[in-house]
């Protein structure tokens, strides 16, 4: 396809704002939100138990919400800038491994070389009794239906390949490994998609199909049939007027 194409990542602000969009236009926070407020004391109690303290990891995690956030005031964090990959070789370089109760990795497995390896690495690390939390695309969602069918043509701008909550528990369920699963429903209104020239709209699609500037660069054939497909009942709904994307999450607690 166009060589002009190129990866959202390669623009760091650029990656921002059309993530904003997104953020502004979905129930995504809400949802996991929602999750983490009625689903997450029962998972962390069992971790907690017999403990007056415990060591948790977040891998992809950022220091602005919590700076934000009074109730955890009192925790002591150690950020560590640097990717997944880094941390893991500096982790296996050191000569006592640190353990920890409890891991998270939210929206995170997309930039990683290889889910599989990275999930079981991180389950290494984990105390008895400790368990991991991976928060994901499902696997019913209308991104995966976007990216089956048209992952040869965004990929050629370099882009990671889309991975979600079925690839992780084909693995877990290979591996014999214990898990919970818990569909997170969510949806992302993409009506400004459909006017031409919308800016929002614009930096939905980049969004979609992580792609800078994805309706100036893409030929024009790939961009109406992403658009037409976008339309379609494996990928939205419409509702008051409105089209809104599938944006089903998925929560897998894992417990080694």
């Amino acid at each position: 396809m166009a060589s002009s194409m190129k990866s959202l990542s390669s623009d760091t602000s650029h990656y921002l704002q059309a993530f904003q969009v997104h953020l502004e236009r979905s129930t995504e926070h809400q949802c996991m939100q929602e999750f983490i407020g009625k689903k997450f004391p029962n998972i962390i109690s069992g971790v907690a138990r017999g403990k007056s303290s415990i060591n948790v990891l977040g891998i992809g995690s950022g220091a602005e919400l919590v700076a934000r956030t009074s109730v955890l005031k009192s925790v002591n964090f150690t950020w560590h800038n640097k990717t997944s990959a880094e941390f893991e070789s500096e982790m296996k370089g050191s000569h006592e491994q640190k353990k920890y109760d409890f891991i998270h990795m939210i929206q995170m497995l997309y930039y990683v070389k290889d889910a599989s390896q990275t999930l079981e690495f991180y389950s290494s690390c984990l105390e008895p009794n400790g368990k991991v939390l991976v928060i994901i695309a499902s696997g019913s969602s209308g991104c995966n239906t976007l990216w089956k069918k048209h992952r040869q043509h965004l990929a050629v701008c370099g882009m990671r390949l889309l991975i979600t909550s079925w690839d992780i528990k084909n693995h877990l369920d290979t591996q014999g490994v214990k898990y919970e699963h818990f569909d997170l429903p969510s949806d992302r209104d993409i009506s400004e998609c459909f006017i031409q020239g919308n800016r929002n709209g614009e930096l939905l699609m980049d969004f979609l199909t992580e792609t800078d500037q994805f309706c100036k660069t893409a030929p024009p054939e790939l961009v109406a049939e992403i658009l037409n497909d976008l339309k379609s009942p494996g990928c939205s709904h419409k509702k008051d007027g409105k089209v809104l994307f599938n944006n089903n999450l998925a929560a897998i607690v894992i417990e080694p």
